[in-house]
């Protein structure tokens, strides 16, 4: 097992203040959760007295979105977003950001980079010792087993990536585990599994995601045996999120609402959603809210009465996600029904946090649904201890933690 440090407290002052360069090669805002994450990790950073520098590709949206309205994050002085042209094809585009990256990097030679974009890291790492950037890599899977899985949970088996890919992605892996200054993951599952797979290194850290307090406490809800009990979903509608899972766990409910907040016009798991909810004879009983933006998500969530992670299992489920909708249901007060998968018990606990069903098992998510509908005193109790664990995974927090990284790579 790593010897991976977990969640560590520091306290800082303005003499260990640092520079940071976060890349993050996408369009920018960006509707999905690694926008959201990129951007509040950055403001939290920023509000901490570190200076920011964000550096991304440019809106596509006519006339340009700004980034902290969009979030519906604060302006903090000391963070900037550079956005730089990507003009032409995909890969001329990855090109001059790579190359545009590492002019700034050698401009800014006492900055610490961050990013969680593996192959930037690995590009930025290739150079000799006394010329290499100080980087600081966050990983968000291992790049060689999502490759592999993804075409599978798509069901798209004719993507699945060549032997040659693999192996680059594996070489990609092995560089940057072994010569980042500092490493963050954001499940210790996935720092065990990168120890397991290219040894152990120091300077290790897992730091789970977080989310945004809402401007007011939430209401705690008096349990109403008459009211309708509303099962809520927020996040994004890929199979392997689960929300098939919930909805056949409502279609073996009488009267147990469904609200999904989420679904990419872009992208084909709503029609998916939709038809398995007409197949399934539900329609009447689910509402799903198309894509909104990242500050209205909590609005949307307080109708719920259940809040539900139905994660199937998969490496990306069981070991590597830490989904920014659980920390924004911590923050809601409402009980919570959960797949019980490692990366999700390394925030809650059975019966204690929350209730933990098997993963993709429509009968036992049902089960719990029903459970919670009828059992006020278990429903009240869940969404206070809940709401009581929240402030450990605001961005604040997730901030201060990400400094034990960045002083480590500073040192």
């Amino acid at each position: 097992m790593v010897p991976a440090r977990s969640f560590p407290a520091l306290t800082c002052d303005t003499r260990c203040d640092v520079t940071v360069l976060y890349f993050a090669d996408t369009r920018f805002p960006i509707e999905r959760a690694n926008g959201v994450q990129t951007m509040a990790t950055c403001v939290a950073l920023a509000e901490r007295g570190h200076t920011v520098r964000l550096v991304v590709r440019p809106d596509t949206a006519v006339p340009p979105r700004d980034p902290f309205e969009f979030y519906g994050h604060p302006v903090v002085p000391t963070l900037s977003v550079t956005a730089i042209p990507a003009p032409g094809y995909p890969r001329g585009r990855r090109a001059r950001f790579l190359l545009a990256a590492s002019r700034l990097v050698a401009t800014e030679r006492d900055a610490i980079v961050f990013t969680r974009d593996l192959g930037l890291a690995s590009f930025l790492l290739q150079v000799p010792v006394l010329r290499r950037a100080r980087v600081v890599y966050e990983s968000h899977g291992l790049a060689p087993v999502v490759s592999a899985e993804l075409p599978k949970l798509l069901g798209q088996p004719s993507l699945a990536p060549s032997p040659a890919k693999l192996r680059r992605l594996d070489r990609r892996e092995r560089r940057v585990w072994t010569h980042a200054r500092a490493y963050v993951t954001l499940t210790r599952a996935l720092a065990d599994e990168l120890a397991n797979r290219y040894g152990p290194r120091r300077d290790v850290f897992v730091v789970a995601d977080g989310a945004t307090p809402p401007d007011a406490s939430p209401v705690p809800r008096q349990h109403d045996a008459t009211a309708d009990t509303v099962a809520g979903y927020a996040g994004h509608l890929y199979p392997w999120k689960g929300v098939d899972v919930l909805l056949h766990a409502l279609a073996r409910t009488r009267d147990i609402r469904g609200l999904i907040v989420g679904g990419h016009p872009a992208e084909p798991d709503r029609e998916r959603i939709e038809g398995l909810a007409s197949t399934l004879g539900i329609t009447d009983r689910v509402t799903i809210t198309g894509l909104v933006p990242p500050r209205e998500v909590p609005a949307h969530l307080a109708n719920a009465t259940v809040l539900v992670l139905p994660n199937i299992a998969s490496a990306i489920s069981e070991r590597y996600t830490s989904p920014l909708e659980l920390f924004e249901y911590l923050w809601l007060g409402c009980p919570i029904v959960a797949s019980n998968l490692p990366a999700i018990r390394e925030v809650l606990t059975d019966n204690e946090t929350a209730l933990l069903v098997p993963a993709g098992d429509p009968a036992a998510l049902a089960s719990a649904l029903v459970r919670l509908a009828s059992d006020a005193a278990l429903s009240a109790r869940l969404g206070q201890a809940a709401r009581a664990l929240a402030p450990e995974f605001s961005w604040s927090r997730r901030a201060e933690r990400l400094e034990a990284a960045l002083l480590s790579a500073a040192a």
